[in-house]
């Protein structure tokens, strides 16, 4: 039972709900999110846009609602997890 307990705790910080900004809330909903399902959401806009560089798989080009919440207009996928927690409260 303990165990169960405390694997709760490790995750709860990953799952707890954050309040997107109003830049990002574009893309994901106004709704509070955990960390995880504002990058699903994310991941789900670029594919539906077709916004991965072509060439660059890794490369993701901001349309109007990313660019903001990007703060430019090509990021790498490792960079926009730190874009992103920004806003993120």
């Amino acid at each position: 039972m303990a165990k169960a307990a405390g694997k709760a705790k490790t995750n709860s910080a990953f799952m707890k709900p954050m309040q997107p900004s109003e830049q990002l809330a574009k893309v994901v909903g106004s709704e509070p999110l955990p960390r995880s399902e504002v990058t699903k959401k994310i991941w789900a806009h670029i594919k539906k846009n077709k916004l991965q560089n072509p060439e660059n798989k890794r490369e993701i080009i901001a349309d109007d609602k990313l660019a903001p919440v990007f703060g430019s207009k090509k990021l790498d996928m490792f960079q926009m997890t730190k874009a992103v927690n920004k806003h993120l409260k």
